[in-house]
């Protein structure tokens, strides 16, 4: 199956300085690099021959960039077609969205339609975050904390244009609206494609963790160092509409916490972004996972907690304008 990269930001995070550090420097795979201009009037458009929903330029490296308008259901299916006629042969897509674009309907499409369902599959959110003025689009712009909300990698980018205390204020606003991404941080676009790519961040895995710090790409010494977070606890908050919230318990039980998760997704699913959580079961040793992205859910069983582990449940919920202290009540109700 072809592995999908949404790529997204606000206006001038830096989108195409990172894609063009990616092109530069990446080895040994076709990019198929689609810039979408759905709602949007771009001056591209006009390139574009109204009979066409993607027009495709070959780059001298062997990947092509793509110009789409329209609906991206129909631009993929057209891609298909292009990959199954032989016309063309890409290893990996990357979906670079408009700098106003909500991630939301972009995600769904790729569960939705039977035939993208069962041809790509969707690998993770990136989302570009401008440091120098994150906080003033976040305050100005819902999309912006959307965009946040939804990622499962953010990448800071401009750090080499704001103090410590700046810096420190867009991480601590960052981990408050999204605590489950990993955050980058990239100067000129600069970071390697393993950090962000091919990370399946939609599979149903053992894998939850909670941000503590934040990566930092040292390109003399071609490796990422791990900055811990060190926050005072009474710096200034944010009142964002799009939040994170972690529930912690201890082992659940199996029919208690299924029509909790029935009734939460029902009754909030629609604003609930990204969840993801990895629950202990009474009587069952192995763990219970949880992925979804508003009302689509996957549930499954990963490995076995081991005996130097303690078993607990944990939930990572990202919304918007949800009671969690409501959620974390029915959360807890469910333990055995």
């Amino acid at each position: 199956m072809l592995p999908v990269t949404i790529l997204t930001g606000f206006l001038g995070s830096g989108k195409t300085t990172f894609i063009n550090y990616l092109l530069t420097n990446n080895q040994g795979e076709k990019l198929a690099i689609v810039e979408n201009e759905f709602g949007e009037v771009s001056i591209d458009s006009a390139l574009l021959k109204h009979s066409q929903t993607m027009e495709l330029i070959e780059l001298s490296n062997g990947c092509i960039c793509c110009s789409v308008r329209g609906e991206l259901t129909e631009a993929l299916h057209e891609l298909l077609d292009k990959i199954e006629r032989g016309d063309i042969a890409i290893d990996r897509l990357i979906l670079e969205t408009t700098g106003l674009a909500d991630p939301g309907p972009i995600i769904q499409a790729f569960f939705v339609d039977e035939r993208i369902r069962n041809s790509v599959y969707l690998d993770a959110v990136i989302t570009l975050v401008d440091a120098e003025h994150a906080l003033i689009q976040l305050d100005e712009h819902r999309v912006a904390s959307a965009q946040i909300g939804f990622a499962d990698r953010i990448v800071l980018t401009k750090v080499d244009r704001v103090d410590d205390e700046q810096k420190a204020d867009v991480l601590n606003r960052l981990n408050r609206i999204n605590q489950k991404a990993e955050i980058l941080e990239a100067v000129l676009g600069a970071l390697p494609k393993e950090s962000w790519l091919d990370i399946k961040a939609f599979e149903i895995d053992n894998n939850l963790n909670v941000q503590q710090g934040s990566y930092q790409f040292e390109s003399n010494q071609n490796q990422m160092s791990f900055q811990p977070f060190s926050f005072d606890p009474n710096a200034r908050s944010w009142n964002d509409d799009i939040k994170s919230y972690v529930f912690r318990g201890k082992r659940m039980d199996i029919d208690a916490i299924g029509s909790v998760m029935e009734q939460m997704i029902e009754n909030y699913g629609n604003d609930m972004l990204r969840y993801k959580g990895i629950l202990a079961i009474a009587n069952n040793e192995e763990r219970l996972i949880i992925q979804g992205v508003y009302k689509v859910v996957g549930f499954d069983y990963g490995d076995e907690w081991q005996a130097n582990e303690t078993a607990e449940s944990t939930l990572v919920v990202i919304g918007r304008n949800l009671p969690f202290e409501e959620l974390e009540q029915q959360f807890l109700s469910a333990e055995a």
